[in-house]
């Protein structure tokens, strides 16, 4: 019930001015945000906050703390474990360094690309209201979405950085796009909307913030 009523929020366009600019100018800040789990306690992880310069993507600002994690894993339901240690480290940027605020967040998990249309991305974006993208490095099988010889073919033919292709559910829906962000990887990044970003544009930023496979915010 609370997917739903959050999710009546989310904004699937671009919202911001520099959305619409194809170098992104007036872009200066981008955030990433990741939460790793200790391998000898699920119960405790790091959750890190970075923002990077645009499009220099120098380190501007860092945040990474252990905190205790207290709602259990499930499908599906993530975000309940991760946003609010997420959401915290945010509120913390805003009164210490307001002016490093980023202007969008790439999250590492699903945004649309979600059983109930509602991943961490948009949790997050929602709560936060800032601009968030999806960045997953593994495909989410929702929707009839599989990782079966027609995906994989298709993976392979993603022969330069900047290719992608549609990610279309059984439902006839564009629930994400697969990226092959960087010449050196062939793995691809699976991009889905999380709030208040157009899917063409959330992919070309994550695309322009990749010296290797993963987005520098994210890798940060």
């Amino acid at each position: 019930r609370e997917q739903a009523r959050l999710k009546a929020g989310v904004l699937e366009e671009d919202t911001e001015e520099w959305q619409r600019d194809p170098q992104f100018r007036g872009l200066h800040r981008v955030g990433g945000v990741d939460v790793s789990y200790s391998k000898d306690d699920e119960n405790h992880a790091c959750a890190s906050l970075v923002v990077l310069s645009y499009p220099a993507l120098e380190v501007l600002y860092q945040d990474c703390r252990m905190v205790p994690v207290t709602a259990p894993y499930v499908a599906g339901f993530l975000a309940f474990r991760e946003v609010p240690v997420l959401v915290e480290a945010v509120q913390r940027l805003q009164q210490e360094e307001p002016q490093l605020q980023p202007q969008v967040l790439l999250v590492d998990g699903n945004g649309l690309l979600h059983h109930r249309g509602f991943g961490t991305a948009c949790h997050l974006g929602v709560l936060t209201d800032l601009p968030c993208i999806g960045v997953a490095k593994n495909l989410l099988q929702v929707d009839g979405l599989v990782r079966d010889e027609l995906h994989k073919e298709q993976v392979r033919s993603l022969q330069k950085s900047g290719e992608a292709f549609p990610l279309t559910g059984t439902s006839g829906k564009v629930l994400g796009m697969a990226l092959r962000s960087c010449s050196n990887s062939s793995k691809p990044l699976y991009v889905s909307v999380g709030h208040r970003v157009s899917l063409g544009t959330a992919v070309r930023l994550v695309r322009a913030c990749c010296r290797f496979r993963v987005p520098e915010p994210i890798r940060q």
